[in-house]
Parts: structure tokens; C-alpha cells; sequence
């Protein structure tokens, strides 16, 4: 049931309207039930109870990176014979030692629209840690709501040991963040995509925002508070609202875009529909590609505006954790540090020396 049905009319009342829960569900966790339901049929639990459990988190990046995670999880436990709710610790720690060394999933090249193959390097360790955090959380919902409680085998699986100061993502310098505004300002032929990417950026880059946040705010958002220009947004993770100041540079390239538009997403496709991750991450990587410099996703662009208001004189950790939207200044800090590591390593000094010395050996 996908809309509202009328019951029949109760003696001298209104008419009873019955409504689907479901319709309520965000997108991910609808999508995780159309996806588990084509697998084992309506009459199983599974379906609703994962798609419970994802409506139940309350960020979309937790909705979506358990949704993914938990696909991984269930297709395992499917191969193995064994219906998910089912696993035990055994098979839970067989899933542990099968991500070390599957292989992922890819797209075919030349292949039909959407054909996949398991034929892509082992999940990365970071993914890893997320297709066993999202099995256990799973599990912790089920607990939650059960009548008899559940136990979760995955309460004694271990876990990849991710150092949080360590990053796969490329960092740009600031003068490399000037040559890839410039490429963005300048790279397309059509003047409609030039604006929206150069104004893309600079409001993923002077707000701070996670791609989430991006995506999801509409031009209505736009607002006026104290002599600022303000971007009202829902905040990803915890909920609730925040204003967001918007710098000149930045609120001019974003007018130069909207070209006096009043509605709709903020960053929209050319049809008005809502810009997807995968458009602005095709984005980025072209826009790299062009400036000549590593590609990277749109999460490193976050972690260089952290690492370059901290690198200012005089900038304090305090408002760089607010402009951030960290809860804990902890993890701003560690930006700083990913940036120390690289800078400050000895082995320039070490590489100085060597170089002088087989210099004098040469001449």
C-alpha cells in the first residue's frame, strides 16, 4: 500500500484513514526494501525490519553508507546458505575474513548499463570496518526491538584498526585550490556549467559542508541575518538546523549562477531536478583532470578547508570545530596533524644532506 485508503465509514464519525509507515521511509531505506524484497518475497520480515532500521538512523550518510554495507553483509550470509537474521558468531567472523579478500564489484567496461563484475581490488579496510559496523548495528536494532531479545554475533568480531590521522584522500595546497576555482570558472564552453561549478565549489570550500548538505539545500535556504549572508542548513549528522555565513566571493558567484532564480535546489541539473553525488563527484574528477592535478572525491575538499583555516595566523581550533560542525574538537585537530606529518617529516632534512653530499661526490 503506497497511498491512503478509506475504511469503512464508522457509525456517526468521519471516515478512518489508513496510511502505509513505509511512506514515511527516506529514500535508502526504501530503495534497501525494494532491494531485499525482490530477493526473498513480501512474506519475509527482513525487508521491513532493515528498512526499519535504516529510517531509524538519523543521518543520510549513515543511511546510505549502512544501506551499502549491509547489501555486502546479506549477500554473504545468502551465499552461505544461511538467512541473515540467522548468522551466528561463526559465520559472522567467516564474514570478517571474506572481506580481507574479495573482490569488489565494478562496472564492465563496454558492458550493458549497469552490468557489474566481481572483479575489483579487496574492500579497503575503511570499507571493511563499515559492512561490520552496519551487520552489528543491524543486529543492535533487533535487540532493540524484539520481544525476546537478540543476541548480536558480532558484539566479538574484530575490527580493522583505522588510524585517524591517516587519509587516502589527495590534499590540495591553496595555490592548487586557486588553479582548480580557475579551471571551474573557466573550463566549459557552456556558460551555465561554468557558473554552477565555480559556484559549487566555493560553497563546498568557504561553508565547509559535507556533499550531503550541498545537495539538499534549496534555494529558499538563502537567508539575511545581521549585515551576513546566510545559508540555512539541516545538519547532516545529530539534526536540527544551522546558519551558515556566506562569504562575498562566494555569495557573488552564486547569484552570477541562479541568475535570479528564487526556488528549487540550490545546485540543480539542467532539467531542475536534484544534483546527484555521482554528477559532482564526474565533476570534480574533470575538473582535476584539467587543472593537472590528483583526482579526489568530494570529501577531501571538506578536509583541505579545515587544514587551511588552521594553517592561518592566528586560527583558533575552537571556531574552526564550529565552522566544521564537529562535535568533538578532536577531530578537527587531526587534520592539522595529517598536514604536520607530511610537512614536518624528517626525512626532507635527511634528503637535504644526502643530496648536498652526493652533489661534492659528483664534482
Amino acid at each position: 500500500m503506497s497511498t491512503a485508503e478509506l475504511s469503512p465509514v464508522p457509525r456517526g464519525g468521519l471516515p478512518a484513514v489508513r496510511r502505509d509507515p513505509r511512506d514515511l521511509w527516506p529514500e535508502h531505506a526504501r530503495r534497501l526494501h525494494d532491494h531485499l524484497a525482490g530477493l526473498y518475497g513480501a512474506g519475509d520480515l527482513l525487508p521491513t525490519l532493515a528498512a526499519a532500521w535504516i529510517a531509524h538512523q538519523r543521518s543520510v550518510n549513515t543511511q546510505r553508507s549502512y544501506a551499502r554495507g549491509f547489501k555486502v553483509f546479506e549477500e554473504f550470509a545468502r551465499e552461505h546458505g544461511t538467512h541473515p537474521t540467522a548468522v551466528k558468531f561463526a559465520l559472522a567472523d567467516t564474514f570478517r575474513l571474506h572481506l580481507e579478500t574479495a573482490p569488489t564489484w565494478v562496472r564492465v567496461k563496454g558492458g550493458r548499463r549497469g552490468e557489474m563484475t566481481r572483479t575489483g581490488k579487496p574492500y579497503s579496510e575503511a570499507s571493511r570496518a563499515n559492512a561490520l559496523s552496519a551487520a552489528s548495528s543491524f543486529f543492535a536494532y533487533l535487540d532493540k526491538v524484539s520481544d525476546d531479545g537478540v543476541k548480536n554475533p558480532f558484539d566479538a568480531v574484530q575490527r580493522p584498526v583505522l588510524d585517524p590521522l591517516y587519509s587516502p584522500t589527495p590534499g590540495y595546497t591553496e595555490q592548487e585550490w586557486t588553479t582548480l576555482l580557475v579551471t571551474a570558472r573557466d573550463h566549459h564552453r557552456i556558460a551555465a556549467y561554468r557558473k554552477r561549478a565555480y559556484a559549487l565549489l566555493l560553497v563546498l570550500y568557504t561553508l565547509c559542508l559535507r556533499i550531503d548538505s550541498l545537495l539538499n539545500a534549496r534555494v529558499e535556504d538563502l537567508g539575511y541575518d545581521k549585515g551576513h549572508r546566510v545559508l540555512h542548513l539541516e545538519k547532516v549528522k545529530g539534526g536540527g538546523r544551522k546558519k551558515k555565513p556566506i562569504p562575498p566571493v562566494t555569495w557573488d558567484a552564486l547569484q552570477d549562477y541562479l541568475g535570479g532564480r528564487t526556488t528549487g535546489w540550490l545546485f540543480c541539473t539542467a532539467g531542475g531536478g536534484q544534483l546527484d553525488e555521482a554528477a559532482v563527484w564526474r565533476l570534480l574528477q574533470a575538473l582535476a583532470r584539467r587543472a593537472g592535478l590528483p583526482p579526489r572525491g568530494a570529501h577531501g575538499t571538506k578536509g583541505d578547508a579545515i587544514t587551511h583555516a588552521l594553517a592561518k595566523p592566528g586560527a583558533r581550533i575552537d571556531k574552526v570545530q564550529q565552522w566544521a560542525d564537529h562535535k568533538d574538537s578532536r577531530t578537527t585537530q587531526r587534520y592539522n596533524k595529517r598536514r604536520g606529518l607530511l610537512e614536518d617529516s624528517p626525512g626532507y632534512g635527511l634528503a637535504a644532506d644526502v643530496a648536498g653530499a652526493l652533489e661534492d661526490r659528483a664534482t
